[in-house]
């Protein structure tokens, strides 16, 4: 059974929603991949949408949803992007945090800069969960 995993931050509107869309696009044969926050938005940010739209090929505003964190499922390991104040709890097995600036606002290159730390944050995650280095017993 694959481990389930949530990327989580307070709005769950940019930095969790890209890390959701990359997870399952580069990672579902080794996770399950959530997003959500302790609070939502009407909208995921465009920015973000359009970003991962370029790049992916994927229309986050169609896949995925601005949600909280009681409408997931339990989770396995919870990732947070880098709260930076208050980070959003979640019982799991495992926990991290990414340490990830909230691009909002920024330029086009900031996403950019974003998404490829999630890729690379990604990757990392999926080998240490696939060398069992992430204990989840």
């Amino acid at each position: 059974m694959k481990p389930k995993v949530a990327f989580i931050c307070v709005h769950n509107s940019c930095r969790s929603q890209m890390a959701e869309a990359i997870a399952k696009l580069t990672a579902s044969d080794v996770f399950e991949a959530y997003s959500a926050g302790t609070e939502k938005r009407d909208t995921i940010n465009q920015d973000a949408v359009r970003i991962i739209k370029q790049r992916y090929g994927v229309d986050m505003n169609e896949s995925q949803l601005s949600k909280t964190l009681e409408v997931i499922p339990s989770v396995d390991i919870v990732v947070t992007m880098g709260c930076n104040v208050d980070c959003p709890w979640l019982p799991s097995k495992h926990r991290e945090d990414w340490g990830l600036d909230d691009p909002s606002g920024q330029s086009d290159s900031v996403f950019e800069e974003t998404v490829d730390q999630i890729v690379m944050k990604m990757e990392d995650l999926v080998q240490r969960i696939q060398n069992r280095e992430i204990k989840l017993e």
